[in-house]
């Protein structure tokens, strides 16, 4: 979304619009925008500024210190491996590791055919599932190393099929 078509500019000025009555909009409108997009790059960064006159340096603040916006694409299906301290002491570094060695890339990083990105969480909020794992939402309980492949076939194949 580097070169901004107009159609997107047009809709990122109409989410800012959604919220010029709030007292504090920002993440409401990162959020619209992280939800529409995928991702908040610094060009969008800098419409919502003009917009709404928050510095960008504050917008840019705000989207890297929550884990939930991106500044670049994200795959198709996100892995979120929980890292917490439940899922950590049951194993998820070997885990998370699995997923990256089988998938080629790191936790941050997307697959070259934009399939997948890994993500490292810290607690999501499901510790009696430790170890716990997220794609796209839907949580995966007691993952073991042994599960993720089966994990990343699957969604292979939903991907194909969908196609």
């Amino acid at each position: 979304m580097s070169k901004i078509n107009e159609a997107a500019y047009r809709r990122i000025e109409e989410i800012c619009d959604m919220y010029a009555g709030e007292k504090t909009p920002l993440i409401m409108i990162l959020s619209d925008i992280q939800k529409e997009f995928g991702y908040v790059p610094l060009d969008v960064q800098e419409i919502v500024s003009k917009k709404t006159g928050i510095s960008v340096a504050e917008i840019y603040g705000v989207v890297t210190f929550y884990s939930f916006f991106s500044l670049t694409p994200k795959g198709k299906y996100v892995i979120g491996c929980c890292l917490g301290t439940a899922c950590y002491v049951k194993g998820a570094q070997q885990i998370i590791d699995q997923f990256c060695e089988i998938l080629g890339i790191r936790p941050g990083q997307t697959t070259d055919d934009a399939l997948f990105t890994i993500d490292a969480l810290r607690c999501i909020g499901a510790c009696a599932a430790a170890p716990a794992v997220t794609i796209n939402g839907k949580i995966f309980a007691r993952v073991q190393v042994g599960d993720v492949p089966g994990i990343i076939a699957q969604y292979r194949e939903e991907a194909e099929n969908n196609v």
